[in-house]
């Protein structure tokens, strides 16, 4: 052998080890990341060749294929379509596009996933078919229609976790959209129909419930700020504050006040059990300028604001912003200022009071299971992290009780019930309508379930809206349907 053979010899050897080495590593350590891969057109059109997987939630069929008579041999039908809009999203060839679980779960839906590598062998050689998987939700029907009714003629969310677990029951957005309509093979229509679905100023293609334009928490956030003073060790629920009727923030002429704008009880200072129950600025303020926006943030992040869960939906993260100078730290104890929140994130921090401290990750898929009904993946539960101790949390809860029970959150009151719970009204411009929170569980001594309510635009009432007039009796609604199942 020549020595110019030789080193052409050698130097085809490594090309064919390169090779292999870059077709081994897309096809079994990046295969799931390209398939799941928004701008991989391939992996979409794949899917369309093959019966698609249906989405079912508890026990019904919420999604499926049915043969069409063009060129993609499958088209996707939704049940209920409006109402399971935000969970299920949509997938068609026309837009080139996947949304909601059609994407996150395509390559298990169309049968391309790496689990499913002996599954697709097997057909193949018994001359079946290729067929996607099915993907059994945590979701439950009955209580998202309950969560999706009461949304009826207002613009918000509602998000329904069980504490222990993690477990998503209901993920509701109001307006919402017909998924049917964009998973048309009709090309013209598809398209038109997107275009004002896109235009619609009230945004139905948006999933509230975990994402879109965030909205400030407002007193929902002083759980966080109650939870971290407890956590510090320094401070109780019978800590107390003076109690004026107005608050000049610190370093401003700008003057806070209280809801009512009086003051937060009678007495010369006011607690946070009062401050709480009453759900009062000024007390809320000054706390949060003790604590410092470092310790503020901290305890926010034990909850999960500023991270993005995978459910296996991605969630927008909800904001505790740095860097903040005294007067904004005040604001953004009320759960003012740049501090915003997703219903979900919400949903965990009553979620995580419940279980004891210990939040859990969110999920909405319990498993994958196969045409011949095998399950070929389940997915557990799995802790976020602990946020505070079991015995604080006990102190947090009974002041949410007291909240609904004695409070300003009572149109959550349910009879024979302890519900825990917490009521917010964000502001915006100084004309512009309120935003409507709800946060809380039940029952309080055993809780089955956390709930986030989420109104925007006063509820068409303006500032005339309440939180306590509309959000917390559609959170009492989801939670009854809850309990008597």
């Amino acid at each position: 052998m020549t020595k110019e053979i030789r080193r052409l010899s050698i130097v085809m050897l490594f090309m064919f080890l390169a090779l292999f080495a870059s077709t081994s590593y897309i096809q079994v350590v990046g295969a799931n990341e390209l398939s799941a891969h928004p701008e991989n057109r391939r992996a979409l059109y794949d899917s369309y060749e093959v019966q698609r997987g249906t989405i079912i939630a508890g026990g019904t069929v919420i999604a499926n294929s049915v043969p069409s008579d063009d060129v993609y041999s499958w088209i996707r039908t939704y049940r209920d379509a409006e109402m399971w809009a935000p969970v299920t999203g949509y997938i068609n060839p026309v837009l080139q596009s996947a949304t909601g679980l059609e994407q996150a779960m395509n390559s298990v839906l169309s049968g391309t996933d790496d689990s499913q590598f002996l599954s697709r062998i097997e057909r193949i050689i018994t001359g079946q078919p290729p067929r996607g998987s099915n993907v059994m939700l945590s979701l439950q029907p009955d209580i998202q229609q309950v969560a999706f009714e009461a949304l009826s003629g207002y613009e918000g969310a509602v998000l329904a976790i069980e504490p222990d677990t993690g477990r998503i029951l209901a993920m509701a957005t109001s307006p919402s959209f017909d998924t049917n309509l964009l998973a048309s093979h009709d090309a013209g229509a598809v398209n038109s129909a997107f275009d004002e679905l896109s235009a619609d100023p009230l945004n139905p293609l948006d999933n509230r419930a975990i994402a879109g334009k965030l909205n400030p928490p407002a007193s929902t956030f002083k759980l966080v700020v109650a939870s971290a003073a407890l956590a510090t060790g320094e401070y109780t629920p019978e800590s107390t504050f003076p109690n004026p009727a107005a608050y000049t923030l610190p370093g401003t002429d700008n003057v806070l006040r209280n809801w009512d704008g009086g003051t937060c009880g009678p007495g010369e200072e006011a607690s946070i059990a009062t401050a709480l129950q009453f759900s009062c600025n000024i007390p809320f303020a000054q706390l949060a300028v003790e604590l410092g926006d470092d310790v503020i943030r901290e305890e926010a992040a034990k909850y999960g604001f500023n991270m993005s869960f995978e459910m296996p939906l991605d969630s927008t993260p909800s904001v505790y912003p740095e860097g903040l100078n005294d007067p904004e730290t005040a604001l953004s104890g009320i759960g003012q200022g740049d501090v915003i929140a997703t219903p979900l994130q919400m949903a965990m921090v009553a979620a995580g009071i419940a279980n004891e401290g210990v939040v859990m990750n969110p999920r909405m898929v319990d498993a994958v299971v196969a045409p011949d009904l095998t399950v070929q993946q389940e997915f557990e539960s799995t802790e976020f992290g602990r946020a505070l101790s079991a015995e604080l949390a006990e102190q947090m809860v009974s002041m949410m009780v007291t909240n609904v029970s004695a409070g300003v959150a009572s149109g959550a009151r349910i009879d024979g019930v302890d519900v825990a719970g917490k009521t917010g009204t964000a502001e915006h411009g100084p004309d512009d309508p309120y935003t409507l929170w709800f946060t809380g569980f039940a029952p309080a001594e055993d809780p089955e379930v956390a709930v986030a309510v989420v109104i925007e635009n006063g509820g068409g009432l303006g500032q005339s809206g309440t939180s306590n007039g509309i959000a917390a009796p559609i959170a009492k609604k989801v939670i009854e349907a809850v309990l008597s199942r």
